[in-house]
C-alpha cells in the first residue's frame, strides 16, 4: 500500500483487502489470515460493544504476544476506544496501579496460557474480584472496572465473562454489523488509540498516549525504511505492549503483508528449531538474543538458509549485520515519540556514520537545547534532545499539557546528543546517565564503546558512584566472552590511550554471566540499580585502583 490508512476500521479493511488468506500472525498451530482478523475483530467489536464498552472507554489488554492479543487491539481500535496493553511481567503492586490509573473499564485476560499465572496475579491485586458477579463489579481498589474477560481456561470466579471464537464475550450479542458499520464511521484519526506505559527504572511508569493516525502513520513510514514484503516471516520476541514490538515489529509486519511469528519463551534451542521450521526470513531483536542464539551449541545444527534480513548478528551474514557493532544501523526513539525519530537506511554503515543514530525522520523536527538554560546550541553542539512532530504523543495521562511541552510544542526527551551540519545525530547518553566527576562530563556510551571492542570483553558497562570529594567516579562492570578473562591493567591501559585521564574508570568489576547485572522488564540496563551494586562491592574506603 503506498499511503495507509489512518484509522483502525480502515486499516483491517484495507489489509484483508490486500492479503485476505495469507497468514497474518502465528502462535504455536494457531494461526490467522488477514481475513480471519477482519471477521475476529469484528465480532469482538461487536461484543465489547454489548458489554457497554463506548468510543473513549478504556480497555486493557493483558496477555502475551499471540493472535489473541492482535485481536483483541484490533477490534478496541475498530470501535474508537483506547487500548490500555499491560506488562505481563507486572508484579501484583503495579498491576493494581496500572489498572486504577488508566481507569481501566474492562480487562481481556489470557488465563495463563505460559505459566506467567495471570489470573492468581490478578486476584492478589484486587482480592474482592474473585466475590464479586458478572456486569456489576463495583470494587474501591479500581472503581471504574466493569468487567473482566478471559481466554483459554475454564472460570475461577463468578466476574469472569469468557471467549472463545464463536461467543468473543460470553454473552449473545445483540449488535449487528450496522450498527458496528455506524460506530466505526464515527473513529477520527484524532481519536486516541493506544495508552503505552514506559518502561522507566525510577518512579511510576508514564502513560503516553497515542492517536489512530499517528500510530499508523508512523508505524507506516517505518516499515517504508525496511526490507519487508508479503512473503516474510518475521520473528521478533519483543512484547506488543511495548512500543518496539508494536508500532516497529508487529505493525510494520501487517503494513507489508508479512506474517508475525510468536513464540511462548525465548529458549535458544527451540527459537532455532522454530526458524528451521516456519523458515523465518526476518529476525529482529534485542542484541542479547542475538548472542545467545550464535552462542547455542545447536545454530549449526539448523538450516536457516532462508533468513535474509533483520538485526540479530551472528545468525545473520556479514554483508546484512555487521560484527561491528558501531556500523550497524541505529536509531533514537521513545515511547513518547512512537518509537524511533530518527533513521537510517538497512546495511552496513559506512566508517563515516560510524556510531551514527540517522537522521530526522520527515515530518520530525529537532533541535540541541542547553541542558540547564534551555537555549537553542548551533551544530555540534551538544545538549538535550528536544523533538516535535506528527509522531510526538498526544499528551501524558493525567498530566496537564504545560508540564509535558514547551510552549512551541517541542518535547525535552531527556536525551542528549548532537546534530552535525549533515543532520546526522550522534547519541550521548540519557541526560541523567551522565557522569560527572570533579566537574567534567563523562559519557558512557563512548567509555562502553572502547571496551566492547576489544575482543576479551562481551558486554561493558559504565556508570557513575557516588564520591565525597569528585561527586562521582567513574566504574565499570564488564561480562567476558565465553572462556575469556580480560586483564584489567590491558584494558585501563587500552583506555589511557584513547581516553582523557578522567574518563577512565576508577573501579572496574568482572562478572560471569550478564545476569548478575539489573535489567528492566524491557531489556534495558537499569543504571541507578547497576550502580548501587557496584558502590556495594567496594571495599570500606576504597578510593582509585582495579577491582574485580
Amino acid at each position: 500500500m503506498p499511503e495507509t490508512a489512518t484509522t483502525i476500521p480502515h486499516f483491517v479493511r484495507d489489509l484483508a483487502q490486500a492479503h485476505g488468506e495469507r497468514t497474518a500472525i502465528v502462535l504455536d498451530d494457531h494461526r490467522l489470515s488477514f481475513n480471519d482478523l477482519e471477521r475476529r475483530s469484528a465480532d469482538l467489536a461487536r461484543g465489547l460493544l454489548e458489554l457497554g464498552v463506548g468510543k473513549g472507554g478504556r480497555v486493557a489488554i493483558w496477555m502475551s504476544n499471540g493472535p489473541e492479543w492482535l485481536v483483541a487491539w484490533l477490534a478496541i481500535g475498530r470501535i474508537g476506544a483506547l487500548t490500555v496493553p499491560l506488562n505481563t511481567f507486572f508484579k501484583e503492586s503495579e498491576l493494581k496501579w496500572a489498572l486504577g490509573h488508566a481507569d481501566i473499564h474492562t480487562l481481556l485476560l489470557e488465563d495463563d496460557p505460559d505459566g506467567h499465572d495471570l489470573f492468581s496475579r490478578l486476584a492478589t491485586a484486587v482480592p474482592d474480584l474473585t466475590e464479586a458477579r458478572m456486569g456489576s463489579l463495583r470494587l474501591p481498589a479500581v472503581p471504574h472496572l466493569r468487567h473482566l474477560v478471559t481466554w483459554g481456561g475454564p472460570g475461577r470466579a463468578s466476574a469472569i465473562a469468557h471467549a472463545n471464537p464463536e461467543r468473543p464475550v460470553g454473552v449473545e450479542s445483540t449488535i449487528d454489523h450496522a450498527l458496528l458499520g455506524a460506530v466505526e464511521a464515527s473513529v477520527h484519526p484524532a481519536d486516541p488509540l493506544a495508552l503505552l506505559y514506559t518502561s522507566g527504572s525510577t518512579g511510576d511508569p508514564k502513560g503516553v498516549i497515542h492517536s489512530q493516525g499517528g500510530i499508523l502513520r508512523h508505524s507506516h513510514a517505518l516499515y517504508r525504511d525496511r526490507d519487508l514484503t508479503s512473503t516474510d516471516v518475521v520473528w521478533s520476541p519483543m512484547p506488543f505492549f511495548w512500543v518496539g514490538g508494536l508500532v516497529f515489529s508487529l505493525l510494520g509486519n501487517l503494513h507489508a503483508g508479512a506474517a508475525t511469528l510468536c513464540e511462548r519463551s525465548f529458549d535458544p534451542p527451540k527459537t532455532l528449531a522454530l526458524f528451521e521450521k516456519q523458515r523465518v526470513t526476518v529476525a529482529v531483536g534485542w542484541p542479547h538474543f542475538g548472542k545467545a542464539l550464535a552462542d547455542d551449541p545447536t545454530q549449526g545444527q539448523r538450516d536457516l538458509s532462508a533468513l535474509r534480513a533483520g538485526n540479530l548478528a551472528g545468525v545473520l551474514p556479514e554483508s546484512v549485520v555487521s560484527p561491528d557493532p558501531e556500523l550497524r544501523p541505529n536509531s533514537l526513539g521513545m515511547t513518547e515519540t512512537c518509537g524511533p525519530h530518527t533513521a537510517v537506511p538497512s546495511g552496513v554503515l559506512p566508517e563515516s556514520l560510524r556510531a551514527t543514530f540517522g537522521t530526522a525522520m520527515p515530518g520530525v523536527e529537532h533541535r540541541i537545547v542547553d541542558p540547564d538554560s534551555g537555549e537553542p546550541l548551533p551544530p555540534d553542539g551538544i545538549g538535550e534532545i528536544q523533538v516535535r512532530g506528527y509522531s510526538l504523543m498526544q499528551g501524558l495521562y493525567k498530566r496537564e499539557r504545560e508540564e509535558t511541552f514547551e510552549a512551541d510544542g517541542f518535547y525535552a526527551t531527556g536525551d542528549m546528543g548532537r546534530f552535525d551540519e549533515a543532520g546526522v545525530l550522534r547519541f550521548h547518553g540519557r541526560r541523567g546517565e551522565m557522569i560527572k566527576t570533579a566537574g567534567a562530563n563523562v559519557t558512557p556510551g563512548e567509555v562502553e564503546a572502547l571496551m566492547s571492542a576489544v575482543a576479551s570483553v562481551g558486554h561493558a558497562f559504565v556508570v557513575g558512584i557516588p564520591d565525597p570529594d569528585r561527586g562521582q567516579i567513574v566504574a565499570a562492570a564488564l561480562v567476558p566472552e565465553p572462556g575469556e578473562r580480560p586483564s584489567v591493567g590491558d584494558l585501563r591501559q587500552h583506555l589511557k590511550d584513547s581516553l582523557a585521564a578522567y574518563k577512565v574508570p576508577r573501579h572496574f568489576f568482572v562478572f560471569d554471566r550478564l545476569d548478575e547485572l539489573p535489567f528492566t522488564d524491557s531489556g534495558k540496563l537499569d543504571r541507578i540499580a547497576l550502580a548501587r551494586q557496584l558502590q556495594g562491592l567496594l571495599p570500606t574506603g576504597q578510593r582509585g585502583g582495579e577491582s574485580g
